[in-house]
């Protein structure tokens, strides 16, 4: 008499893998998105198409299948002379600029993702980008193991708050803060009404002008040519109103804004990810310098953010001072990668690698 076998008696065979090129935006972006890390839930097929309606481009998605099941989905755009065939993941440069991967791709799914990039283009970049992005650091791994050339240049570093380990702590926000503060909005007050705004989902993307009234008061106007502002005409405004239209999106966004008399003030604009929030933008009207608005709103932020669920804040880049005097601490580097396919591209890459970890930013 035969022995029935159990279920866990029969050996697991790897899942098949398999790529394509699409053209265009793939909807499985979404797909994948959605079965991916929270962190980077907001890579939508909305996110994409916002960066190309901003920017421009012809895009190209790169999706992956184990066993018939989306689980990598990496659009591309041609990068430098069209000669060198090289390709870029686009999107916003904030937070960061990668593709969304499912929970367990398989190392046959990057593998194959290899492969059809290579009978593609010469190379790619990713970036910028975290050190544990769950997508560059596996595509990256896997790159190295097929021969490819990758190559790092130093962005910057990350400043992470964990806010729920400080609060535990019972040092964060200190008394000291809270008085400081209860002074300068006393303050503040004298110079007309405030009012202290929370700004998401439907409010989007109309409340983008309130955002950009502010930056178009702020240094970055006056200092600068203002083409890194995030929400004006004249910077990047075009990619946030268009990337509100996913309503999934729009969602994600938050922002707390600062009005005097009914004029917008300061703003902090995020994009909640799970139990993150990523510190986009935040911007103040430099004829209030005096009472902080900046720094009055971030904090009341901050416990807007606690009440919703936040439990760590991502800074970011820059400005390390100021955040490190709220709690920061140095999170994981950004860097931008340039992945050369074996042969030539490869053995260019070799050479000139110097050259491009230089056009980076220095330690």
């Amino acid at each position: 008499m035969t022995k029935p076998m159990l279920l866990a008696e029969f050996e697991r065979m790897p899942p098949i893998a398999r790529a394509r090129i699409a053209e265009g935006l793939a909807s499985a972006i979404d797909t994948v998105a959605a079965a991916g890390p929270a962190s980077h839930g907001f890579l939508r097929y909305g996110w994409y198409a916002a960066a190309l309606a901003a920017y421009g481009g012809s895009p190209r998605t790169l999706v992956v299948e184990d066993d018939g099941v989306p689980v990598i989905a990496l659009p591309f755009v041609g990068f430098g002379p069209g000669p060198l065939h090289l390709a870029a993941i686009p999107g916003s440069y904030w937070p960061f600029r990668s593709f969304p991967v499912a929970h367990g791709a398989s190392e046959g799914g990057w593998n194959a993702a290899l492969a059809a990039l290579a009978g593609t283009v010469n190379g790619l970049r990713i970036g910028p980008v975290y050190d544990d992005d769950p997508g560059a650091t596996p595509l990256i791994v896997a790159a190295r193991r097929a021969g490819w050339c990758a190559m790092p240049r130093f962005v910057a570093d990350s400043w992470l708050l964990d806010m729920t380990a400080l609060r535990a702590e019972g040092t964060w926000p200190r008394g000291s803060t809270l008085r400081k503060n209860r002074q300068l909005e006393r303050q503040l007050g004298e110079r007309g009404t405030p009012e202290w705004l929370g700004l998401r989902g439907a409010d989007w993307p109309a409340a983008f002008d309130r955002l950009a009234a502010v930056e178009a008061a702020s240094w970055i106007a006056s200092r600068t040519d203002g083409r890194d502002a995030k929400f004006t005409e004249g910077g990047h405004g075009a990619f946030w109103r268009a990337a509100a239209a996913d309503p999934e999106v729009a969602a994600m966004m938050h922002a707390a804004l600062l009005t005097i008399d009914g004029r917008p003030v300061a703003f902090s604009f995020d994009i909640d990810a799970g139990d993150l929030t990523y510190a986009i933008a935040n911007s103040y009207d430099p004829a209030f310098a005096k009472q902080s608005p900046g720094k009055l709103l971030y904090y009341r932020n901050l416990g807007s953010a606690l009440d919703r669920g936040i439990a760590r804040v991502d800074w970011g880049a820059g400005d390390s001072g100021y955040k490190q005097v709220i709690g920061a601490t140095k999170g994981p580097a950004i860097r931008d990668w340039l992945l050369l396919r074996p042969g030539a591209p490869a053995w260019a890459g070799r050479m000139l690698r110097g050259l491009w970890a230089r056009s980076g930013q220095r330690h």
